[in-house]
């Protein structure tokens, strides 16, 4: 007998993202054990910490500034009647990078920095907008190009 599947009243089958949640929550903080305690084992214990600190102070000062830039920004938008769908993307990131910066770790704070850095974030925004996109098309059956 196969398995159900949940279904929406569309009859789309609905993600698991009970699932993947779960998995992400169980996985990332053993990776970033094991790899402070790699890191550990190859330069020290107090200079993990102290990189850890270090890392966290940087990201602090980041968060900061590219936050401060992001809302002048949205301000600026919002002031001259445009469409703040660029600045809203990169206030999005930042704060989901400032996120990703606090908690403790190596593997989060990489992708917590290449959320926030000015020169990384334009890739992000662009994977962000993809993903977006997916969803939105998915959703409500637009297709790219049509007229309506």
């Amino acid at each position: 007998m196969a398995p159900t599947r949940r279904l929406t009243r569309h009859g789309r089958r609905r993600p698991r993202w009970g699932w993947i949640v779960f998995l992400a929550l169980l996985v990332v903080p053993v990776a970033e054990i094991a790899l402070i305690i790699a890191v550990g084992k190859v330069i020290g214990g107090w200079q993990t910490l102290a990189l850890l600190l270090l890392e966290s102070a940087l990201g602090a000062y980041l968060v900061k500034r590219e936050g401060r830039r992001s809302w002048q920004a949205l301000q600026g938008a919002l002031n001259t009647g445009q469409m703040p769908g660029r600045e809203l993307a990169d206030a999005a990131l930042v704060l989901i990078g400032g996120t990703l910066l606090l908690t403790p770790g190596f593997l989060t704070d990489i992708f917590g920095f290449f959320f926030i850095l000015p020169f990384t974030r334009p890739i992000t925004r662009r994977w962000l907008q993809g993903v977006v996109e997916r969803r939105l098309v998915h959703k409500t059956g637009i297709v790219r190009g049509e007229v309506i």
